[in-house]
Formats: C-alpha cells, sequence, structure tokens
C-alpha cells in the first residue's frame, strides 16, 4: 500500500458510508489523485505525503446527532480534517457501488396483496366484467365507511367523472363561475370547463395549502354558483368558514377528496359535508381500483342522476338489464357519459377499502418518521394535522427554497432521481400552465402563495408499501443531497 495516511471506508447497514468509523453519507465519493485500493468490502485510500493539509471541517458521527470535530492524525505531524479534504475535491460517487445503492423507490406504488388478486381472478372467470355485483359491493361498502346510505353513493371510472357529472347534476348552468383553488391537479379545473361552466380561482393558505375562505369570498360575484374545494394532500379544508360562506350566498358546495379518503373535519367525514363528495382511486391514491372513483350526495336524487348521466343517460345499467331475472327494456332519458366503473376495478377496491386504516396507520408512522428526520434540515415540512381533525396522509411534502438549502426544487429533483428515490411535484400551480393563461389570462403572480408552494414544492414517497430500509434510504438521500449542496 502506497504511503502517506490511508484511512478506511466501509459501508454500514445502518447509516451507510462511514470514513474510520464516522458517518459520512449514503452514496459516497471518491478522491482525485489518491490511490483507491479495495479489499473485500472496504476501500482504503491512500494520501500522499505532500499533499497540502485542507482547511478545517466538521463531521458527524451520527446521521441523528448534531456535527462533531474530528481530528485525524497524519504520519506528517500536521492535523488533517480529512471531511473538508472530501468537501474540497467534490461529491462523486462511491465505487462500492454494490454495497451503497439500493433498487429504485418507486412513488405511489400501491400496495396490492392477495385478496384483490383472487378476487380479480374470480371475476374474470365469473364471465361478468363490467358494471355488476362487484360494484354494487364496492359502492355499499363504501357508503358504511362513510356512514351514509347506500342510496346516496355511486361508482364512476374517475374522479374527474365524478366531479363533471356532479356539476351537472347540481344543476349549474353553462356561464356560471365555480371557485376553485389553484393548487390542485388540472383535472379539478378541466372538469369545471367541461360542464360548461367558468373557473374562478382564490389564492391558498401559505401554510395549509388549501384554499383561503377569505380569497374565497372576495373571488364571489353575481354569478357564483359553486365552491369545489379540494382537501389538499389529506388535510381537510376549513369546512366550517367554507359551509358559512356557501349558506351566505347560496352556494353550492362540492367536495374534491381526491387525497382524503380517510380525512375527517370537527367529527365529519370528508365528502359528506358539502353537497357532493368526489373521490378518486387512481393507482396512487390511498385507496385503489387502478381507475376508478366514487361521487357521494346528500340528495337520493342527485345520486340517481348522477347514476344515468354516468352511463349514456340511459334508465337502467348493464346489471339490472341483463341480470338473472330477465331482459329489462331501457330508455335514454338524457345525453350522458361512459363513466361507468367495471366489475374487475371494483374487485380490487373492496379488498383495497377493507384495509383503509390499516394502510393509514401505517403511512402515518412514516409521515412522524419524516417530520423527525427533517426537523432540523433546511427545508420546509408540513404543518401539523389542526385539533379535531384527520389527516388522510396522502402526500408529504417539503419545500425547497434555494436560499435555504443551496439548490434549487428541480435539481433537488434531479438530484433524488439519481439516488434511486421517485418523488413528485403536488402541483406547479394553475396558472402557471400555457393552456389557462392564454383561455383565462391567468397570471401565477396573481396567486403569489400558490406560486410560491408550486415552484418550491417536492412530494415524497409515503405509500403503505414502504419497507422500513427504504424509508431510511429515502432520509439518508436527502441527508446526502443537502450536506454536498
Amino acid at each position: 500500500m502506497p504511503g502517506g495516511l490511508t484511512v478506511q471506508v466501509s459501508v454500514d447497514s445502518e447509516y451507510g458510508v462511514l470514513v474510520n468509523g464516522y458517518f459520512l453519507s449514503q452514496n459516497g465519493f471518491h478522491f482525485d489523485n489518491v490511490t483507491d485500493i479495495i479489499d473485500g468490502t472496504k476501500v482504503f485510500l491512500s494520501f500522499p505525503q505532500n499533499r497540502d493539509a485542507p482547511l478545517s471541517k466538521q463531521i458527524s458521527d451520527d446521521p441523528g446527532k448534531e456535527a462533531v470535530d474530528q481530528r485525524f492524525e497524519c504520519p506528517i505531524g500536521r492535523l488533517v480534517f480529512l471531511f473538508s479534504f472530501i468537501l474540497k475535491i467534490g461529491r462523486l460517487r462511491y465505487i462500492m457501488t454494490n454495497k451503497s445503492q439500493h433498487p429504485f423507490i418507486v412513488f405511489g406504488a400501491p400496495q396490492i396483496k392477495t385478496p384483490e388478486i383472487e378476487e380479480v381472478i374470480e371475476t374474470l372467470k365469473s364471465g361478468w366484467l363490467g358494471t355488476g355485483p362487484k360494484v354494487a359491493r364496492f359502492e355499499h361498502n363504501f357508503a358504511r365507511y362513510k356512514n351514509i346510505s347506500p342510496a346516496n353513493v355511486a361508482a364512476v371510472n374517475s374522479c374527474t367523472a365524478a366531479l363533471h357529472i356532479s356539476m351537472i347534476a347540481a344543476g349549474l348552468e353553462p356561464g356560471d363561475e365555480v371557485i376553485t383553488t389553484p393548487m390542485t391537479f388540472c383535472a379539478t379545473v378541466n372538469s369545471i370547463i367541461h360542464a360548461g361552466l367558468t373557473p374562478v380561482l382564490a389564492d391558498v393558505h401559505p401554510s395549509t395549502f388549501n384554499i383561503n375562505p377569505e380569497a374565497i369570498e372576495a373571488a364571489i360575484t353575481s354569478r357564483t354558483r359553486a365552491i369545489l374545494v379540494v382537501h389538499f394532500a389529506g388535510r381537510p379544508c376549513e369546512m366550517d368558514k367554507i359551509m358559512t360562506i356557501a349558506k351566505q350566498y347560496n352556494l353550492c358546495v362540492i367536495e374534491d377528496c381526491a387525497h382524503a379518503i380517510e380525512t375527517e373535519y370537527h367529527g365529519e367525514k370528508t365528502g359528506t359535508i358539502g353537497n357532493f363528495g368526489c373521490f378518486s382511486f387512481y393507482v396512487t391514491k390511498n385507496v385503489i381500483t387502478g381507475e376508478g372513483g366514487m361521487v357521494l350526495a346528500q340528495q337520493e336524487q342527485d345520486i340517481n342522476r348522477v347514476k344515468r348521466l354516468a352511463l349514456h343517460g340511459m334508465s337502467k345499467d348493464a346489471w339490472h338489464r341483463f341480470g338473472d331475472s330477465g331482459f329489462k327494456h331501457y330508455q335514454v332519458m338524457e345525453c350522458g357519459f361512459k363513466y361507468n366503473m367495471m366489475d374487475i376495478q371494483a374487485a380490487i377496491g373492496i379488498h383495497q377499502l377493507a384495509r383503509v386504516d390499516e394502510n393509514w396507520q401505517r403511512r402515518k408512522v412514516i409521515w412522524n418518521r419524516y417530520q423527525e428526520a427533517f426537523a432540523e434540515f433546511p427545508v420546509v415540512c408540513p404543518i401539523d394535522p389542526a385539533p379535531n381533525t384527520r389527516h388522510g396522509y396522502h402526500l408529504y411534502t417539503l419545500l425547497i427554497d434555494k436560499q435555504q438549502t443551496g439548490i434549487t426544487r428541480d435539481e433537488f429533483l434531479d438530484a433524488m432521481t439519481k439516488e434511486n428515490v421517485g418523488v413528485g411535484v403536488h402541483y406547479l400551480s394553475i396558472p402557471e400552465h400555457p393552456f389557462y393563461q392564454q383561455k383565462f389570462g391567468w397570471k401565477p403572480e396573481d396567486y403569489p402563495q400558490a406560486m410560491k408552494i408550486g415552484r418550491q414544492t417536492i412530494s415524497l414517497p409515503l405509500s403503505a408499501k414502504l419497507t422500513d430500509d427504504e424509508i431510511k434510504n429515502i432520509v439518508l438521500a436527502i441527508r446526502s443531497i443537502l450536506d454536498h449542496r
């Protein structure tokens, strides 16, 4: 082995890369102008004797503790601060890739278990794949979970469809204005447009990311007919204030609960507070059917119309037309859509819904681990759930401010991908998109809170499928990125 200072670098199963027993980073590095000697699972780094000693720097001996100075004795009689030397020559990949790298962690990977698989197989064997008994069973179970009558729910093929036909069933007319949030997926606004209505944006609260009731009231005009709220990330909106505004101005309230199946506000379950509640069972959601949605309505006649609109405007669906009680004639009552859920989808949802609280508990654990791990990081973590509410824990978001972190949000996204961690952005604010700018003249700066959030936010994996090791790897990846910014 060449002369000079020799440092042993090894891989620790708990913390990642260690230098002489001290934590350095998850993914590691290599050195310029030094000799790397691989010996089994360890790397020995030899520094030439004439190498200049670097400036001092802190090195952490435990990723959960404050950094402390660690001095290393040099054979040449000088104190060398190793960690500064490493930073000086740059952060590069550790050559023991097979030890430090982990498989790619998929963002929002669903947890699929044997009961779902067996139910789907049984459905395929039954010969009834379209809307049928499994959909009816799923609707009944969902109604029971929400503590409402099965007569007040209707399964559809997406939350977008649910939003669209809810607004039609509400009796809203072309040109009516619907107030909604700029911090949402495009489907929220698109469904308003598809219903022939005019979307109006009201900015969000900077800490909850939910629509601000004061901004709602300020946006009301003589043409306003409805408020479409989004319970962002699973955090409930301030529904007491919103319902008071709605009552004062005689407005319909539609809840976009795509993130909020388990969410509760002051003892009430989301989706049952407003006139309509719309849910998503998309593959990344808390309960999944691959694609799928559900409408809840306060009035049974509204659900009857939703069901009719969801299947071409026909008076009977396939289950009632072709069931074992014999063929039933149908009539087309209005021009509807093809928005019905299939039994194949419901077969998955039945067992997903049966584990909804179990999975919620797991996501809560992950959320709290993130909160604890990132408390001292130069990032903005979500605020804790408000008293007398139940957070759905659908998304865990961080805000990445370059002035605080030394790295932009998009650079952070790229760095996470390089660390083999899938991430998301929820969302660029609606006015950032060219279509809405051109159609409505919206400008991002007119909604400053949503603009700031949208340009800084990043969503971390929060699936109940995540293992403890994957959670650890996500935390270490973020530590590594921020340590080497």
